[in-house]
């Protein structure tokens, strides 16, 4: 509690005027999001100041924007319900991976909480009429006008590649916003990974707990190795290329761009770029 505390005093500290929903919802209109839009949002809330009534003031200033001929989408993934031989922060003692893998609860997409998103994703998924794909590790959820197709038949191997919920915003004309976090954080370019042929492209077995027939079972498949490591090189060339200046959102810097475009951009660069190592 004490750094939540902290955290909120530096928050307060570095913001003149609060965000209200009004405020925010004209920053949106001026960074370009229109109320007809497939949008995939990333954010920190933090980063866009102290903000009235924090995460619910976020979400229901983009619900109020999009209408009901839009659609918002958010990560909710769960990194806690995966293979623990592959923990890294923080790694478990091997003695404890069977246990894990035995013990595990399985994915349920009404309760699981996410790992690692933030307070904003986590409380989206727990809003009225939102569905959350199936994936027990890599799950999104979705409000409005397309919701079920983006989050429908989210199988296993499919992950963050091909029938994913990624891959139908991009069929669907979608946008990414990224609120006050950068191009590390922007998972459709894991959609241009698994497009991409490049040297050392490999796949990995993972695991996860899931119900099978209303039974807990771990189950094993195969997944790309992902690494994110050049995202923010890709995505700060693409902004380059086409001469796109990024705005503020509250405090936060932000950027709104064609998913599709910049999967595409992603896909050769990384075609080009990986290919020379």
């Amino acid at each position: 509690m004490k750094n939540q505390f902290n955290n909120e005093y530096e928050v307060v500290s570095k913001t003149s005027k609060p965000n209200t929903k009004e405020s925010l919802t004209q920053d949106l209109k001026s960074l370009g999001l229109k109320s007809n839009c497939v949008v995939l949002v990333h954010t920190s809330l933090s980063k866009l100041g102290w903000t009235v009534g924090g995460a619910i003031t976020v979400i229901d200033a983009l619900l109020e924007l999009l209408t009901n001929k839009g659609t918002l989408v958010m990560p909710t993934f769960t990194s806690g319900n995966t293979e623990p031989s592959r923990w890294q922060n923080p790694p478990v003692p091997p003695s404890w991976w069977k246990i894990i893998r035995d013990s595990m609860p399985p994915f349920r997409s009404e309760i699981t909480p996410t790992r690692s998103m933030g307070i904003i994703s986590e409380t989206f998924r727990k809003y009225p009429n939102v569905y959350r794909s199936s994936h027990p590790v890599s799950s999104f959820c979705a409000y409005g006008k397309y919701s079920k197709q983006i989050i429908e038949d989210h199988t296993l191997k499919s992950n963050l590649g091909e029938n994913s919920p990624l891959s139908r915003i991009y069929d669907l004309d979608g946008y990414v916003l990224l609120l006050g976090v950068s191009h590390s954080m922007n998972t459709s370019l894991h959609l241009a990974e698994y497009r991409a042929n490049f040297k050392r492209k490999k796949y990995q077995k993972t695991g996860s707990a899931i119900l099978k027939n209303q039974i807990r079972k771990w189950v094993v498949w195969e997944e790309l190795n992902h690494n994110s490591d050049d995202f923010e090189m890709i995505g700060n060339q693409y902004e380059k290329d086409i001469g796109y200046k990024p705005k503020k959102v509250g405090l936060a810097v932000s950027r709104l761009l064609k998913q599709k475009d910049i999967v595409d951009y992603g896909l050769k660069w990384i075609k080009l770029n990986r290919n020379r190592i």
